[in-house]
């Protein structure tokens, strides 16, 4: 599967229902990516198969 394939899958409008689950906050869509970003907790959750990952122990730190 590809890159842009993977994208397609994901549907945004989950993004409605899914929040940090540490901060509780709203999250962004970063469609190159594929990751899920938690600006007040400074995470990047990965968006695997179409599936967001919402776990804190496999999300990325971002860089400040």
């Amino acid at each position: 599967m590809t890159e842009h394939a993977s994208a397609q899958m994901f549907d945004r409008k989950m993004l409605e229902a899914l929040v940090c689950p540490l901060t509780h906050a709203t999250l962004e869509f970063d469609a190159d990516a594929q990751e899920l970003i938690s600006r007040p907790a400074s995470l990047a959750f990965p968006i695997r198969d179409g599936i967001p990952i919402m776990l804190v122990d496999e999300a990325r730190r971002l860089e400040d």
